[in-house]
């Protein structure tokens, strides 16, 4: 099976083009829960593939605005590529969607396309979720403010946290998807001088900047500031060791998700990512 019997055609990818703003690709990013959006340029002979835009770069560099300077350098391949030869660059240099270019963008293949492949069982796989699963899961209290979540993924380096309860247990799931769905920017000013954390918070982090009492114009992503709970899947969908990757792949097409955790009876043993599932095609 090759790139060209998975990837999204060029006609149905969403792009934004240059020049252009982080505002154009949140909404996109808003509306379709993509991780990331193809960057063009109009020219004479058509539009030219530049980069892609992901959410991790929109919430990494609240300060950017311009497209041009958030656009990650990616891999690309071409249509004749073996899927198996894609899902060997997607999880080697950790790219989700991997532009399809031979001289124009003729579309894009992804994680999920990849996943498709195994849950219709047009790329034929033996394994079980044990295989492909990690013990290591990261995970937060539920009633953690979004905002301290949302740094505990950015430091975490991974795009999900699985939520806790009062009692250890898993109450939901929390995604990048879930946090960019509630984000919004806004503009005012700063002020950079002695500016203490509120000491009174629970939650505050603890530092200090002088730097003198000036005021700096500010672009930055905003988030609720509720707790987790309210902004997780608390209907979490869930595989035991010997479900079938075929089974685990079909499941994420389903609802949608990126990762499922597995459990034992009720409890939770370890997750199992969608960009995992794709090594099966390889090793």
């Amino acid at each position: 099976m090759n790139v060209a019997d998975a990837m999204t055609a060029r006609a149905d990818v969403v792009t934004v083009e240059l020049p252009g703003t982080r505002a154009d690709v949140l909404e996109y990013l808003q509306e379709r829960s993509f991780s990331s959006v193809p960057v063009v340029k109009p020219t004479d002979d058509g539009p030219e593939y530049r980069g892609l835009v992901s959410r991790d770069a929109l919430i990494e560099q609240p300060d950017e605005d311009q497209l041009v300077m958030l656009m990650d350098e990616v891999p690309t391949t071409t249509s004749e590529t073996s899927l198996e030869d894609a899902a060997r660059t997607m999880v080697q240099e950790d790219a989700r969607r991997v532009p399809v270019v031979d001289g124009e963008l003729e579309g894009i293949v992804t994680v999920t396309d990849v996943i498709h492949a195994i849950a219709t069982g047009d790329q034929e796989t033996d394994a079980t979720a044990e295989s492909y699963a990690s013990d290591d899961v990261n995970t937060t209290y539920e009633g953690t403010p979004l905002p301290v979540s949302e740094r505990e993924l950015y430091y975490a380096n991974v795009p999900y946290t699985v939520a806790l309860d009062d009692d250890g247990r898993m109450s939901g799931v929390l995604t990048e998807v879930d946090i960019i769905d509630v984000a919004r920017i806004v503009e005012g000013e700063e002020e950079t001088g002695n500016n203490f954390p509120d000491q009174d918070s629970q939650w505050s982090w603890e530092g200090i900047k002088g730097v003198g009492s000036r005021y700096l114009p500010t672009r930055d992503i905003e988030l609720p500031n509720g707790p987790v709970s309210e902004f997780m899947t608390d209907d979490v969908v869930t595989v035991s060791a010997s479900t079938s990757l075929q089974e685990v792949a079909q499941r994420m097409i389903r609802n949608d998700i990126e990762q499922i955790p597995m459990v034992t009876g009720e409890q939770l043993v370890g997750i199992v990512c969608d960009v995992n599932v794709l090594e099966t095609l390889y090793d």
